[in-house]
């Protein structure tokens, strides 16, 4: 060994060392410089690059989520369900873009992966704004399957692009639950698919403007009996009721916008125009009247809100457990119909949710008791994300609805039937419905015992009080004998 070697010496800068001695060169000691052996090998960084790719991961998703409820809310976006989820979907897109884009630009670990969802969420989001309804049933069948390709990738991509821990565990539980979003709007798609083909619609679809109403007339007789289920539900509700009734005369149920096999109204659906658009209905379905109208729960609202607008048309009426209109009816609020809908603009999104067949786990507990057939068309409506808004929509509309009803000063001597359950209802619902009996000189107010709000359709032992009820008004009707209290 040559004497007088110096020893090198690690310095701040990595690269100072002893002068050579003997004209033998320093040795000289270096830390090694990071090098990345390709765009998937990560490498080490400081703790601010890493604490600024958290903020990163975290503020961008959070900016996504934001993002896509202001687009939605957003006045230029349409009316649509097809636009708002659109318009949502361009939101998310945005939170992963930002990903990609901040973090290519603020640190060292750039995570381009990220561009992967901003592109498929944002094309489909794009298709849906422009094509809207038309593209919407094709990507309920692409989009499913696509995305989880998509998660899968994402998550292999990030296992080799995010170093630390605690940013994997920010965007893995993101991952899993757009994983299991496609798994369960693809089981969803492929449940109403063959609900479609296990329930074909009986009766026609009548266009009432802007979009089309069922109905479905069976028997023979009159006056023609109509009837309205309660709120948030549909036509085969009445399974018990709708046979009974057409054994003695005619009947007709129909769908309210949005349920069943009715298409969704984009204009607020309150008792008036509830109201107007089952008037349109009857009169392009060819029904004439006058009608006995009978309205279960809401249902009832509508009877009396139709009933105030078409006077003439309305021969006699059964209110079944109704809800009761205003005690003290104020000015009837203003109506128009390209105002902004804030509320209707959120239940779209919330009712988004039942694509995801979060509708159909509610629709399983119900409707046990109708016939089987009644039964299973009920529960295939109420998974639907049209009939979710439609029933969410009604409830919002709920104080201009009992507004409306109210309108409904007086009815004369036409025969009215006001039936209620004898257990289950809450204090002054009594008193409410012998006020309702009080429109009509030729009424009876019936209590069934042991019934409940619900049992009064759904039990076929008291959904047949409430088809004897409607056959005794309209055994009034065409004897001119009053009702027999």
């Amino acid at each position: 060994m040559v004497e007088g070697t110096v020893r090198a010496t690690r310095t701040d800068d990595w690269t100072r060392a002893a002068p050579a001695v003997h004209g033998i060169e320093p040795i000289v000691a270096t830390n090694p410089t990071p090098q990345s052996q390709g765009p998937d090998s990560p490498f080490r960084l400081g703790s601010g690059a890493r604490r600024h790719l958290g903020w990163i991961v975290l503020g961008s998703m959070a900016a996504g989520l934001l993002a896509a409820l202001a687009f939605a809310a957003a006045p230029f976006v349409p009316f649509r369900e097809g636009s708002i989820t659109g318009a949502l979907l361009c939101g998310f897109a945005l939170g992963w873009a930002l990903l990609a884009v901040l973090s290519a630009r603020f640190t060292e670990e750039p995570q381009r992966w990220a561009w992967a969802p901003a592109v498929f969420l944002g094309g489909c989001g794009l298709l849906l704004l422009l094509f809207g309804s038309p593209v919407h049933g094709v990507l309920n069948w692409v989009w499913p399957p696509a995305l989880l390709v998509v998660v899968v990738w994402m998550v292999v991509r990030a296992r080799r692009r995010l170093l630390s821990r605690s940013r994997r565990l920010l965007l893995y539980p993101v991952a899993a639950l757009l994983a299991l979003v496609s798994v369960a709007g693809g089981c969803e798609t492929v449940l109403e698919a063959v609900d479609a083909r296990a329930h074909p619609m009986a009766g026609q679809l009548v266009d009432v403007g802007g979009h089309r109403l069922h109905l479905d007339c069976t028997g023979s007789g009159s006056p023609t009996v109509v009837l309205e289920p309660g709120a948030g539900e549909m036509s085969s509700v009445l399974g018990w009721i709708a046979p009974a009734v057409a054994s003695g005369t005619r009947v007709c149920v129909y769908d309210r916008a949005g349920r069943g096999w009715s298409e969704p109204a984009d204009t607020p659906q309150d008792g008036a125009q509830i109201a107007a658009d089952l008037h349109t209905l009857l009169q392009r379905g060819n029904v004439p009247g006058p009608y006995v109208l009978a309205g279960h729960s809401f249902g009832g609202l509508y009877a009396l809100a139709f009933a105030a607008q078409y006077p003439d048309d309305v021969a006699g009426m059964v209110l079944v457990d109704s809800t009761a209109p205003a005690a003290h009816p104020g000015p009837a609020p203003p109506r128009s119909a390209g105002s902004y809908d804030l509320p209707g603009r959120v239940s779209m999104v919330i009712s988004t949710a039942a694509r995801l067949g979060l509708g159909r786990l509610y629709g399983q507990l119900d409707y046990g008791s109708l016939p089987p057939l009644s039964r299973d068309e009920a529960r295939a409506s109420s998974a639907t994300a049209s009939q979710l808004r439609s029933t969410i929509d009604e409830y919002v509309q709920g104080g201009s609805s009992v507004e409306e009803a109210a309108a409904l000063r007086g009815f004369g001597g036409k025969p009215l039937v006001v039936l209620s359950a004898g257990s289950g209802s809450a204090a002054g619902w009594s008193a409410a419905q012998n006020a309702l009996a009080t429109l009509s000189t030729n009424s009876v107010h019936r209590t069934v015992e042991g019934a409940t709000h619900a049992s009064l359709v759904s039990e076929k032992e008291d959904a047949a009080a409430t088809a004897q009820a409607i056959l005794d008004v309209v055994s009034s009707l065409r004897s001119g004998v009053p009702l027999d209290r």
